[in-house]
């Protein structure tokens, strides 16, 4: 037979160790970011580009090999703008600086703020992607009705795997967080 005290010592240990299981998944919830980055930038997974643009030597150009890089653009659901490539693809020689341009319209009757952000695939390829001007480097400001060409320079490193035959480059616009309240509040 269970005594009164027996039930209170065995609902504080429960207490207890539930407490326990829900500061140990918030900690892994907030550690979980972190050890993303850490996993992707060490297997070269999840497509993610430098952010800044690349500075680095003058690469060989290889005019024995051929990669098709491929465009695609997407916006966030709330983003009210068209965006798109000029081109869906291009053929380029490793270690060939390659000019390409991105189409972006505000189609709202108020100034917006944007970010595009880069992904690569297939993820490995992302490190041998090299951009050296992009539109992505920096927020765009667009005014009501605004379109403009934005420009992407990059180079695929000749050392990328002689197997990769095929590169994609996608790029998603979001709305700056705040930014219509930070427009609305300039006047603009």
């Amino acid at each position: 037979m269970t005594t009164d005290s027996d039930k209170n010592v065995g609902n504080k240990k429960v207490t207890r160790n539930l407490l326990f299981v829900v500061v140990a998944m918030f900690g892994f919830g907030f550690a979980l970011v972190p050890l993303y980055d850490t996993f992707c930038s060490l297997t070269g997974l999840n497509g993610k580009t430098d952010g800044e643009a690349y500075s680095g030597s003058v690469m060989q150009v290889d005019d024995t090999r051929n990669i098709r890089v491929e465009f695609v653009t997407s916006l966030n659901e709330t983003m009210p703008w068209e965006f798109k490539p000029m081109q869906d693809q291009v053929i380029v020689n490793p270690g060939k600086a390659t000019k390409v341009l991105f189409y972006v319209k505000n189609k709202t009757d108020k100034d917006m703020i944007g970010q595009a952000i880069p992904s690569v695939s297939p993820g490995l390829a992302a490190s041998y992607f090299k951009k050296t001007e992009c539109f992505c480097f920096t927020q765009q400001t667009l005014k009501a009705g605004e379109e403009k060409e934005m420009p992407v320079v990059f180079i695929v490193d000749p050392s990328i795997d002689e197997d990769v035959h095929e590169i994609t480059l996608s790029y998603t616009f979001f709305i700056k967080p705040g930014s219509e309240d930070a427009l609305l509040a300039k006047g603009i």
